[in-house]
């Protein structure tokens, strides 16, 4: 249907297409546009521009690309640009005029960047600006605070330099005032007391330094008071909060601030309904009883701090809730707790319960209506309760290494999981066939430095295995066939990332770690950019297996392996960029084969009983000597040593250029247990 006349078009979270925009290029009176939430994949329309009745552009939230043409910036009608949370954008602002209707400027979280021209104080008219993109930097103009009519007021930018600035107090309009991911430094202006009207007040990832002044129990309209990750100093007395009545959001964590219980009021009437209470790094030392005053909490963390003793049975049971309401995150890792002070099943549900890193004893307490993440990690627990799947039905995440748990490994573990660490403990036994065989969810499994023994289940693992990081301590060499056939099969699936979860701007991240070459690793998301196989320093013997040539996107390799290098099953690797099979007894000719790989830019055969004369080719011949000491049998360039029959010296490789990709990370370590084996860990982004 075509529509000349359409003024205005509003279709916000309706799964709009990118396409759409070739029809919109025609349909020059459109006086707004609101797509936002659709996730639309297209170049940024740049075409509006030329639409001189434009007063509205919404395109926040979707995926499109490009620079944006600072001509719409400049247009005389239009009162509000938002762009917000469209991350692949680029751009900057231009030099605005006094004739500007601007009211709602908005660029956050997009790849905007340079500096924000002071120019921008001729826009009267503004009432949001959202520069909360950290590409920005110089200096904030002082003319921001000629915007009399500002109510919102979100700036980033890690290189804006400037003490925070006093101008801010000039706004008595302002609602929300937020910087974040800045370079501003500086205590927090006495004068803010001024802002009657401020609810929302953030300083969050910059330089802030000084005292938290009680001035700011002036604003009692404050709703969020969020200063995270500065340098603030001095005390703050959680019982003085009954002064902003309205508080549903503090968050003090990561400074140098010190929290304490403060004077006990009991004839308190009123306290703040504080929903999200953010305490980490805090220098408390004893669990705070204000917490009996929050009864609609959604989210508490008090991680890293010096709380010891037990947690108050009357946390547990304050905190007891249904399976139809819950919190968000309870966080209280990194502390000196040394008993939960409750029972196996903890009478509460949250989707994250972090009890990480303390020095808890007894048996793992699991919620009693599950949770989504659960890290035990770090601790002294010892048994594992019996039958508690149903307690992991809506599990996706459980983390338990370094800890004292033994015995089997309970079958309870297969659910729905998608991760399961139980490494650095003393399980003994066989692995559950049932997490390895038919796991539909299971993703990440890290069960490395155990004592765990018998054969790996492999039986199903080629059809229906999802594991993408696998660490375990020992492994027997006929399963690297099952492992390799299983790669290209799991690398073909829809690629996603486990990297964190999020719920109303509270972000928890998901790590794992892994050691390899005698160095802890730890990844916060499972990637994609690597390809490494990693067989060193093991006990394995025998050739190399005919199957390493199957993870075709392999890029990196390095192996411990007797007899000749294959030559057919190394020509499939056309991605490879380093290969490392050093010190073995690998003997007989380097293969022309390698000599092929076009990606290759690291070599290492030293060490080995090579014979022969080395293969020659244009990025073969930028390899050092180095690359090939040890093998008394080898001869030609670059290896110093001439080879004597020229007969012996092997055709010049063929130039076959191909494209690389990195979607795969693979990791085999050292083999501790007892036999032939090797740990082995894939990383892959699904």
């Amino acid at each position: 249907m075509y529509t000349p006349n359409l003024r205005v078009l509003r279709l916000p979270f309706c799964d709009v297409p990118g396409p759409i925009f070739r029809a919109l290029s025609a349909l020059h009176s459109l006086s707004v546009i609101d797509l936002q939430f659709n996730r639309m994949m297209s170049p940024f329309p740049n075409f509006v521009a030329n639409f001189s009745f434009l007063s509205v552009l919404q395109l926040s939230h979707n995926d499109l690309e490009g620079f944006v043409s600072p001509k719409i910036f400049e247009h005389d009608r239009l009162v509000t640009i938002d762009l917000h949370s469209t991350y692949e954008i680029s751009g900057s602002l231009p030099n605005f005029s006094g004739h500007s209707c601007l009211q709602n400027l908005l660029v956050g979280d997009t790849g905007f960047s340079g500096t924000i021209p002071s120019s921008i104080g001729k826009v009267k008219s503004s009432k949001s600006l959202g520069l909360d993109a950290p590409g920005f930097f110089g200096n904030m103009p002082s003319s921001i605070g000629e915007l009399k009519s500002l109510n919102t007021s979100k700036v980033s930018g890690l290189n804006l330099v400037r003490p925070i600035p006093s101008l801010i107090t000039n706004l008595t309009s302002l609602e929300v005032l937020r910087f974040s991911e800045c370079g501003l430094h500086g205590p927090i202006p006495s004068s803010t007391d001024h802002l009657i009207k401020l609810k929302s007040f953030a300083v969050m990832q910059c330089k802030g330094s000084g005292g938290i002044h009680p001035h700011i129990y002036n604003m009692t309209q404050l709703e969020e008071l969020v200063l995270p990750l500065n340098n603030f100093t001095g005390t703050v007395e959680l019982n003085s909060l009954w002064r902003l009545p309205n508080l549903f959001h503090l968050d003090l964590s990561n400074n140098k601030i010190v929290v304490l219980e403060g004077q006990d009021n009991s004839s308190m009437v009123f306290f703040p309904n504080i929903i999200y209470l953010n305490l980490a790094s805090c220098s408390i030392t004893k669990f705070p009883s204000i917490l009996k005053r929050l009864n609609d909490w959604n989210g508490l963390d008090l991680s890293n701090n010096q709380m010891h003793g037990a947690i108050p049975r009357w946390a547990w049971e304050k905190w007891s809730t249904g399976p139809d309401f819950g919190h968000f995150y309870l966080n209280l890792s990194h502390n000196k707790f040394t008993s939960v002070g409750y029972d196996t099943f903890l009478p509460f549900y949250s989707v994250i319960l972090d009890l990480s890193f303390n020095m808890f004893e007894g048996s793992i307490p699991i919620p009693q209506y599950s949770a989504v993440v659960l890290d035990y990690s770090g601790n002294m627990f010892s048994p594992m309760p019996h039958n508690f799947s149903t307690q992991l039905e809506d599990a996706y995440i459980f983390k338990a290494s370094r800890n004292n748990l033994s015995g089997n490994i309970p079958i309870s573990f297969c659910v729905n999981l998608e991760f399961l660490d139980l490494s650095h403990n003393t399980f003994s036994g066989s692995i559950p066939s049932c997490l390895m065989e038919d796991a539909n969810s299971l993703t990440v499994l890290n069960l490395k430095e155990n004592q765990l023994d018998g054969e790996l289940p492999h039986n199903n693992m080629n059809k229906s295995c999802t594991l993408q990081l696998l660490d375990i301590s020992t492994l027997n060499k006929e399963w690297l066939s099952t492992l390799m056939g299983m790669m290209v099969i799991v690398n073909n699936q829809t690629s996603a990332m486990l990297e964190q979860e999020r719920h109303q701007n509270q972000v928890y991240q998901v790590t794992t770690e892994l050691t390899y070459k005698g160095s802890e690793l730890t990844f916060d998301k499972i990637l994609r950019t690597l390809g490494f196989l990693d067989v060193s320093h093991n006990a394995l013997q025998g050739s190399i297996p005919e199957a390493i040539g199957e993870p075709v996107l392999l890029e990196v390799l390095n192996m411990s392996f007797t007899g000749p290098i294959p030559s057919n099953e190394l020509s499939h690797l056309a991605h490879l960029e380093a290969l490392d099979l050093s010190s073995n007894e690998l003997s007989g000719a380097i293969p022309l084969e390698l000599a092929s790989l076009d990606s290759l830019t690291t070599l290492n055969l030293s060490n080995n009983k090579l014979t022969g004369s080395i293969p020659e080719s244009p990025h073969f011949s930028t390899f050092s000597n180095s690359s090939f000491l040890g093998n008394d049998g080898l001869c030609g360039p670059p290896w110093s040593k001439e080879c004597i029959n020229d007969a012996t010296t092997p055709n010049v490789a063929s130039n076959h250029s191909k494209k690389k990709y990195g979607d795969i990370v693979l990791f085999l370590f050292d083999g501790l247990g007892f036999g032939v084996g090797f740990a082995i860990a894939i990383v892959w982004r699904w």
